[in-house]
């Protein structure tokens, strides 16, 4: 949520920020509900002045004298157009929060202009992606493929997009999120096991809710979200705290399986891993001193990057362009790698600085020693790693020619074998 105080002020800036998300929002009628609050405000606030000033007259006059049962009267009718007022001026405040709930996150100036994801920066390339690999196939087509990624019986079961993993396809999902978790460790953040289900206000607060309302799995009746990521638990973990300045910034990672509708989603781009509706991830989250954010996000997509280098796989780095940014984030880096037998691009994280946007809303402070008052944090995060599609590339970067897939020797370890074999 934006500073309703930035709206007011600087409406013209607001709006040219917004245009370059590329995003339809209507700030004219945000400000309208704004004024007409702070009328209803002030109207309510002189009525409450009245008010006491009628009641400490009152409070002078003899019980029972004529003045005094003016005076009473007098309050009777002052009372109810206060609770009147007051009636008003909640239904405003509802409506201005739901205004403001609509407005997205501001670019940083850093991100490039542009409206589709063809627009977007390729800022760095690691790994030979023309190196030759002859025996790359889409994962999907590998002979034996679908005895360990079993999705004929996951769609009986549940429904498309909810695949079975069996024998070394459920042993490879393990290997490859405890070598996440691990490295992730190692690079200084503190393991989590989140609740996989949240309520509202932990879904509003990170900006799930309302945005995007129809990408999430709801029960009823408790009206619960399961998660669509690690990102939505692990940032409310402080909601409507204040936390030590001195303890910045904080590293949390965690593992989740993730649900997501996709509505919309055909073609080859959900073709075997690429594209689940439930899967496996590992997310990297940050509280930051807003004054070392975006070193902070540097710092992010480098130990995101750090896996992909130390699985060999090739990848490379975008800097996601205005309209492509999404509509929480204040500047995004998407990592992909290279599918070798799909011939294309697969995204396995994005990292993400929302600066204040998302603690505003959840209320995450931090006393600041000079001022003496409580000051928004700033959130970053980004997945350490997805699994599906580096599970894809891996695949088919490394077919053998017999048919296994050579394992990369930091991942060996885990997996307990040099190969995968599909027989």
């Amino acid at each position: 949520m934006l500073d309703p105080k930035l709206i007011r002020e600087n409406p013209g800036a607001v709006r040219a920020a917004i245009a370059k998300k590329h995003l339809d929002v209507d700030l004219d009628a945000v400000l309208a509900i704004d004024a007409a609050w702070r009328a209803q405000l002030q109207e309510a606030e002189a009525l409450r002045a009245t008010q006491k000033a009628a009641n400490t007259a009152m409070a002078a006059l003899p019980k029972g004298s004529p003045e005094f049962i003016a005076k009473v009267a007098e309050m009777k009718a002052v009372s109810g157009q206060v609770k009147e007022r007051e009636a008003q001026l909640k239904e405003t405040e509802d409506k201005f929060r739901q205004a403001m709930l609509s407005i997205p996150n501001l670019p940083h100036a850093s991100v490039p202009e542009g409206r589709t994801p063809e627009q977007n920066v390729v800022y760095a390339v690691n790994g030979d992606v023309d190196a030759p690999r002859p025996d790359a196939k889409p994962h999907w087509e590998i002979p034996g493929f679908e005895k360990l990624f079993d999705f004929a019986r996951g769609s009986k079961v549940t429904g498309a997009g909810f695949p079975f993993y069996v024998g070394d396809g459920a042993r490879i999902v393990r290997a490859l999120l405890q070598f996440f978790l691990d490295e992730d460790v190692k690079a200084g953040y503190t393991e989590v096991n989140p609740p996989i289900f949240v309520n509202a206000a932990s879904a509003t607060a990170t900006g799930q809710l309302p945005d995007k309302e129809g990408q999430m799995y709801e029960t009823t009746p408790d009206h619960l979200y399961a998660v669509p990521t690690a990102e939505v638990p692990l940032t409310n973990f402080f909601r409507d705290e204040i936390v030590d300045e001195a303890a910045l910034p904080i590293y949390r990672c965690a593992y989740t399986p993730c649900f997501r509708r996709e509505a919309g989603s055909y073609g080859k781009d959900v073709r075997g891993l690429n594209r689940l509706h439930q899967f496996d991830k590992v997310e990297l989250l940050k509280w930051v001193h807003p004054a070392s954010s975006y070193d902070e996000l540097d710092k992010l997509r480098l130990d995101a990057e750090r896996l992909l280098q130390k699985l060999g796989l090739p990848y490379r780095v975008l800097l996601m362009c205005g309209g492509d940014l999404g509509f929480s984030q204040s500047k995004k880096y998407d990592l992909e790698v290279w599918s070798a037998g799909q011939k294309r691009w697969l995204e396995v994280s994005s990292c993400s600085n929302f600066e204040a946007f998302q603690a505003r809303r959840a209320q995450i402070r931090f006393r600041s020693k000079e001022t003496g008052k409580p000051e928004l944090v700033h959130t970053l995060n980004g997945s350490g790693l997805a699994v599906p599609r580096v599970l894809a590339a891996l695949l088919e970067n490394n077919l053998q020619a017999d048919g296994r897939v050579k394992i990369p020797a930091p991942l060996v370890p885990y997996f307990g074998k040099e190969y995968l074999t599909f027989a």
